[in-house]
């Protein structure tokens, strides 16, 4: 029997005196309500009413019995209000200062779509890591090696000045003996200051001949994209970026630099199951090519599995 249908009914038909009236309140028929009275009164082994004509009237047993019922009742219904609320909170998510704008806005606007109120938090790769660890959100996106990564990004470098079809090497920054004058240089953004990145770049550095300067941390994003507007310089990022800055992106000449990106919750965490469905939405907000982007096979499942022994990874 519906033992929580059962004592909803007994609780509503005391409140009004009477299975019609007490019926309506349950919202079920008076027939519903009268067996479902009889069934609480089978299971009970003894009568909680007396029935009169236009009354229900409690029985000494029926008094000492609703409390109790009540009591069920209303745990249910803080149960259900408690899931009800917990729908509603936001779903903190810590993402890379590089999703746009409007690339947060439809990622948002799909989450809704699946019942997930997302709350995205653009943090640097460190601090995402850290946010995570200390249980302040959810769920973040964290920088990895691509061997590791679910959403792969693949970067070049951004001109103000088109620089024609092909590669851009980073060997033609190197300054000759007789050459005068400030070197160009190629700016990192801070979602770039991390060991997979910025070494293999820095090694490629040394070995061509740059000076240390020449490759250049800036300390957010609008600073590097105005260095390379104002002054012959480079930017390494993604195309999708490159396009959001009105810059002309090319492939580097000697190697392809990867962004990565995984998924992962807090410890003993999980994302909504409905959040595995926006694995393409993802990618895109994360600049992940097109083609990667539409692997049906990618989504946010992979990164989440192994979260709660693996903790933020790195």
């Amino acid at each position: 029997m519906d033992l929580l249908g059962a004592c909803r009914a007994f609780v509503s038909v005391s409140d009004h005196n009477g299975f019609t009236d007490g019926a309506a309140a349950a919202g079920v028929s008076q027939p519903v309500a009268s067996r479902r009275v009889a069934a609480l009164e089978e299971l009970l082994g003894a009568r909680l009413f007396e029935r009169t004509v236009r009354r229900a009237v409690l029985t000494s047993f029926g008094r000492e019995m609703l409390p109790h019922a009540r009591r069920l009742v209303e745990d249910a219904d803080g149960l259900l209000d408690e899931a009800a609320a917990a729908h509603r909170r936001p779903w903190r998510l810590a993402v890379p200062d590089i999703c746009t704008t409007s690339g947060l806005a439809r990622l948002i606007a799909a989450a809704r779509g699946l019942g997930i109120a997302l709350e995205p938090r653009t943090e640097p790769p460190a601090r995402r890591a850290e946010l995570l660890l200390a249980g302040r959100v959810q769920a973040a996106l964290l920088a990895v090696p691509a061997a590791e990564a679910v959403w792969p990004v693949a970067l070049g470098l951004a001109a103000a000045e088109d620089p024609g079809e092909g590669y851009l090497h980073v060997e033609t920054l190197r300054l000759g003996r007789t050459e005068r004058g400030p070197a160009r240089r190629v700016w990192l953004q801070p979602e770039d200051d991390v060991p997979h990145v910025r070494d293999p770049l820095a090694r490629l550095r040394d070995a061509v001949g740059l000076r240390p300067a020449q490759l250049a941390m800036a300390k957010d994003l609008t600073s590097a994209a105005a260095e390379v507007h104002a002054a012959p310089d480079l930017l390494l990022c993604s195309a999708a970026q490159a396009r959001a800055l009105g810059l002309h992106w090319r492939p580097m000449g000697e190697f392809t630099p990867l962004r990565g990106y995984v998924l992962r919750t807090a410890a003993h965490g999980s994302p909504p199951p409905a959040l595995t469905r926006l694995g393409v939405r993802i990618g895109r907000c994360l600049g992940a090519d097109d083609d990667g982007a539409e692997d049906p096979s990618r989504d946010a499942t992979t990164p989440t599995t192994d979260t709660a022994n693996e903790g933020v990874g790195a």
